[in-house]
């Protein structure tokens, strides 16, 4: 069903790359077919320099691209952020799995609502998913060479998640370093439990101080605040409970399939973690939530959502029992 509705999730997102970072230089985005393929074209006035093909390598769906020279195509070169193997995405299989296609494009959406999208290809983005189970998002944001740092009250998962990473890390030879694991103690009483880790893609990168971090907790996300310093996380990046197989947990309501009580219970501490000028971006069922309700949660936190076109076309079908949408949002600054 997520392959059905690629293609309109790719035109918006193309349209938002295009309003965010080529400025606004995306012509009408419309699919056609060409030799007996479907292909998603567009117009860009005045062409794609190297830096534009260079932002576009990394849309969620993108697997090539092609300029039209008369009746031909011609191949143009897709360079990624990517630093590691793409097992690393890839590999973990378990039921709940979010697509990894669908974290890329949240991630990259989450981003260019920033007040840094420019920078895209650039700057060591801070990236927390506060819902982060065994950390699909966490690994995404590895992909790119950003730090990220993860949340989540499921003990299981995040040991699932610890012995995934550094098996998969001494596996491959890639240099780090484990500067924190274990339980979180505050005035005598285990808090959570975190790991904490340096990264870098190779040994050079480690000589230059070219280093990443990777910092998961085991803790309830209404606690986010205590493990990370206000201000301190460019992206909030999450994949709500969708309450079918899973539901949302809140101290004062316990286990409940409305992802909305989740949100008015932490979305004013993910805000404050949010640095001015930050984004946050969510997905959920709107099958057990409104997107005005979650959108109201997210306006009461102080952040300012983005509600019309292409940022309001991006409602897709999962299953037969979840429609899932997104919001995005951004921090105003001062």
């Amino acid at each position: 069903m997520y392959a059905g509705a690629a293609v309109d999730l790719t035109r918006a997102e193309l349209k938002i790359f295009g309003d965010a970072v080529l400025g606004g230089r995306i012509g009408a985005v419309e699919t056609d077919t060409v030799g007996g393929v479907r292909y998603v074209t567009f117009d860009v006035d005045g062409g794609l320099s190297e830096r534009d093909a260079a932002l576009l390598g990394n849309l969620s769906s993108a697997y090539a691209l092609f300029e039209f020279v008369g009746d031909l195509l011609r191949p143009v070169p897709l360079t990624r952020l990517d630093r590691f193997d793409d097992d690393l995405i890839t590999i973990q299989k378990y039921p709940g799995k979010t697509n990894e296609q669908f974290t890329k494009l949240l991630l990259n959406l989450t981003l260019l609502a920033s007040a840094w999208a420019e920078e895209l290809l650039t700057r060591r983005f801070r990236v927390l998913d506060p819902l982060c189970g065994r950390g699909t998002t966490v690994n995404q944001a590895m992909m790119y060479g950003f730090d990220a740092a993860g949340l989540d009250r499921d003990g299981k998962d995040f040991e699932s998640y610890q012995a995934f990473l550094t098996t998969w890390l001494k596996r491959k030879r890639i240099t780090h370093r484990v500067l924190e694991s274990g339980p979180v103690r505050r005035e005598r009483k285990v808090v959570g439990r975190r790991l904490r880790l340096e990264v870098a893609a190779s040994k050079e990168a480690r000589k230059a101080g070219d280093v990443q971090t990777v910092d998961v907790v085991s803790a309830d996300t209404t606690r986010a605040g205590e493990f990370f310093r206000p201000e301190s996380i460019d992206l909030v990046v999450a994949d709500a409970p969708y309450g079918v197989q899973h539901g949302s947990r809140t101290a004062e309501q316990g286990l409940a399939r409305d992802p909305l009580a989740l949100l008015a219970a932490a979305a004013p501490g993910w805000a404050r973690l949010l640095r001015p000028g930050g984004a946050l971006g969510i997905s959920w069922n709107t099958n057990v939530a409104r997107r005005e309700a979650a959108a109201e949660r997210l306006t009461a936190a102080g952040l300012t959502v983005l509600d019309h076109a292409p940022w309001h076309s991006l409602t897709h079908r999962v299953d037969q029992a979840i429609t899932r949408d997104i919001l995005i949002a951004h921090k105003p600054t001062p």
